[in-house]
């Protein structure tokens, strides 16, 4: 089979709920990713591209209707390149780069962009239709940013509870106590901050049209696990998950072009990583934030490795409780993993997060010399994706 490989990635930077990007449509945000992973490759003819494959978790306002497709003709693309749109919630760009790879390997295209985009801010209230015409009492509108909604009556009560509830009884069956939670908070937002003052993201992220935002907007500078631990618990009144050590509702777009080796070489292109395996996991619903465990294992199997050959991971915060579950039963060095920032401080726009903890990765790997790295993220309703990335000019 032929292999396939990480050609380009950029992402936007991410917006706070209600902040920066708050503006602009999801639409545009995918078309400002996809333009400038484009960008990045001026020698190849958009004609070229064999398919789009983009992530989307909402999906029920400005970003329905195949959001990807949108992108494609919002960007300029000529109109004979085809598009669909990936729902796996949390994991849909990752599930989208796993597409893409899978479609390059097996022959079906040489070159493919995958991504995803979410809008949180301006995900929509949705009415479901009432049973009969004019009914005589009142409506209820629910908001579609995050989390269960209109949930049928058959699924059982204990597995639709909120996501954070679902942590804290994952931090209640580990022993994850408050105090791990905020160090770990507090040290994702060091790192974010550092590796922004370091110039680590520069090339990585690009801007959107028409808003000024330079870098992420939910880190903060000078945050520690004291000031963390002034916040009050979002879930239970005695529990221990806060917004502090949980990631943030976010906005933002990222973008990935995936190919082969004769399509890099063809349009002059570098390989950045080779995709060098693949995994998915699911548990019972309430147990979503540890299935990376089993979907990095998984991924590792197929690429032929072991967790002791691995130099990096991009682990997707959703909460730090969950973090630290996973990172614990791989008993990996934690100092590898997430050491530019993870999403509690860069944030977490659902449909891009998968995009952007590959192309970190990426990143991380080559500024490193490593060989070997491993991106995960988990999903709501009790799945997770991995994948495993090799540095082709690895020098460790």
């Amino acid at each position: 089979m032929t292999e396939s490989y990480l050609l380009a990635s950029v992402r936007t930077a991410f917006g706070r709920f209600g902040g920066a990007i708050a503006g602009t449509r999801p639409d545009d945000l995918a078309t400002a990713a996809l333009r400038g992973v484009l960008d990045r490759a001026p020698d190849l003819d958009p004609a070229c591209i064999d398919d789009v494959v983009w992530g989307c978790a909402n999906q029920a306002g400005e970003d329905n209707r195949n959001v990807g497709r949108m992108a494609v003709l919002l960007a300029g693309l000529p109109t004979s390149v085809p598009a669909t749109t990936v729902n796996r919630l949390c994991g849909s760009s990752l599930e989208a780069a796993g597409s893409a790879s899978r479609a390059v390997e097996c022959g079906d295209a040489e070159i493919v962009v995958a991504g995803g985009v979410e809008s949180m801010t301006r995900a929509p209230w949705v009415l479901p239709k009432p049973d009969r015409a004019f009914p005589a009492g009142h409506a209820t509108a629910v908001s579609t940013s995050l989390g269960w909604r209109l949930v049928n009556e058959r699924m059982p009560a204990e597995w639709t509870v909120s996501l954070g509830e679902c942590n804290e009884q994952l931090a209640e069956r580990l022993g994850i106590s408050r105090e791990r939670q905020d160090e770990f908070a507090a040290r994702s937002h060091q790192r974010a901050a550092r590796a922004w003052a370091d110039g680590f993201y520069d090339e990585l992220v690009v801007p959107v049209e028409g808003v000024d935002l330079v870098r992420d907007e939910s880190i903060r500078d000078g945050s520690t696990a004291d000031k963390l631990a002034e916040l009050s618990p979002a879930f239970r009144t005695d529990g221990t998950i806060t917004a502090g050590n949980a990631s943030p509702l976010s906005d933002g777009a990222a973008a990935l072009l995936i190919g082969s080796g004769a399509a890099a070489e063809r349009h002059g292109l570098t390989p950045l990583a080779r995709i060098a395996g693949r995994g998915a996991h699911a548990r019972d619903p309430r147990d979503f934030g540890v299935a990376p465990v089993e979907a990095a294992q998984a991924a590792l199997s197929r690429a032929g490795v072991s967790w002791a050959d691995v130099s990096a991971v991009e682990l997707n915060e959703a909460f730090a409780a969950q973090s630290l579950a996973c990172v614990d039963a791989w008993h990996v060095d934690p100092s590898v993993v997430n050491a530019k920032g993870g999403a509690i401080a860069i944030g977490h726009p659902l449909g891009a997060s998968g995009a952007r903890i590959l192309a970190t990765l990426a990143a991380r790997l080559r500024a490193s010399g490593g060989r070997w790295g491993v991106a995960a993220i988990c999903i709501g309703v009790g799945q997770a994706l991995a994948m495993v990335l090799e540095n082709p000019e690895a020098t460790t």
